[in-house]
């Protein structure tokens, strides 16, 4: 039985967790590596890294890192949401800054 968060993604989830399954058998391909190959790697079963090829969202995301990793990419799944690179994040963090800055009164202050 499938969890209706599963069953309630958006479609833009389904289809980057889909584009990602096939940029992940694209990887394994241009490596020449077999699917057996893959999931002996990853310690898996090849039904488990077939459900990461197909982008399904039932596989955990620690078999979606495992098999980054194996394909030699892992670097990449730590910077997926680097602040540094969070263009939206950067711009609430902008609007948030106070227009003045006034000394606190009171005990404490300085």
């Amino acid at each position: 039985m499938k969890s209706v968060a599963l069953n309630s993604l958006p479609v833009p989830v389904r289809r980057s967790l889909t584009k990602l399954g096939g940029d992940i058998a694209a990887a394994r391909r241009k490596r020449g590596l077999t699917v057996a190959m893959m999931a002996e790697r990853m310690g898996t079963a090849k039904s488990t890294y077939l459900k990461v090829e197909k982008g399904e969202p039932s596989v955990s995301m620690g078999v979606y890192a495992l098999t980054i990793h194996a394909l030699g990419l892992g670097a990449a799944f730590g910077d997926v949401v680097d602040p540094a690179g969070d263009d939206v994040g950067v711009l609430l963090d902008a609007a948030r800054l106070p227009k003045r800055v006034r000394p606190r009164k009171g005990p404490g202050a300085m």
